[in-house]
């Protein structure tokens, strides 16, 4: 019996490692991105520079790529479009993300600030169903944290997947996400693990194929996400899948940049 407990929590801790990894936190330093101490001195801290790239140039090494074990990898390469150079993902019963490593004080640069456009949305994806949890687009943040003060689950959980991976999950992960059935601002926790919350923030048909530009004040989504304050953030990353509903879904990616906060645009607590 005993055995069998350890089997049956196995195959829950597998793919709640995968989902994990996808924040990012294990990738190694990128070396185009400067030391923290030089970038919470900047106004801005650009992650993303997809407009300076040309159509078909190679992604950039410290963009590192992630896919899933024996799942087909989502197609990430720069193209033209009416807006100039971006970043398109294309996924056809695929998942996989692009990461980059930082490292950024969130009560320093608490504005994060991107551009999408969705061409494609997933159909069927539902973020509340582990089985059909797709989306043509999402923007990933990864905060460090005291991994002691989590639940025995939780701490299992990570240490598991560092067990089959090798690597350091991250301590939280927020995903501002598209949906196709969810209101914006609405928050749902992934369907595998509380640590991962996503952020609703556009959906519909009418978004379909226009650029939406975002302006996100990280620290106040966090504590509305998980109740807590952030720590350091780790990872920055993009993700378009399909695999769990076995559709496609298409979108581009713009600039995504962390701006310095006003001190009268954060309340501390």
């Amino acid at each position: 019996m005993e055995r069998l407990g350890v089997l049956h929590r196995f195959r829950i801790v597998v793919p709640v490692a995968l989902a994990l990894l996808f924040a990012g936190c294990a990738l190694p330093d990128a070396p185009a991105m400067r030391s923290a101490a030089d970038t919470d001195r900047d106004d801005v801290i650009e992650v993303a520079r997809f407009s300076r790239r040309s159509e078909g140039e190679a992604i950039p090494e410290h963009w590192e790529k992630f896919s899933i074990p024996l799942k087909t990898a989502t197609r990430y390469r720069f193209v033209k479009t009416d807006a100039g150079v971006g970043l398109e993902a294309s996924a056809d019963r695929s998942a996989s993300a692009l990461q980059r490593r930082v490292r950024i004080d969130p009560r320093e640069h608490a504005q994060i600030e991107w551009r999408w456009r969705v061409d494609q949305p997933v159909l069927g994806a539902d973020k509340r169903r582990a089985d059909r949890e797709d989306s043509a687009a999402r923007l990933i943040v990864a905060f460090e944290g005291d991994a002691g003060k989590l639940d025995f689950e939780d701490r299992m959980t990570m240490r598991m997947a560092k067990a089959l991976t090798g690597k350091e999950m991250p301590y939280a992960t927020l995903m501002y996400v598209w949906s196709n059935d969810h209101q914006a601002e609405t928050i749902i926790p992934n369907p595998r693990t509380g640590r991962v919350q996503m952020i609703v923030v556009e959906g519909g048909a009418e978004g379909v194929g226009r650029w939406a530009e975002f302006r996100r004040n990280v620290v106040e989504d966090y504590r509305r996400a998980f109740g807590e304050e952030p720590g350091r953030i780790v990872a920055v990353g993009v993700m378009t899948d399909a695999d769990n509903t076995q559709e496609s879904g298409r979108s581009v990616y713009g600039d995504i940049s962390f701006r310095r906060t006003p001190p009268q645009a954060l309340t501390l607590n």
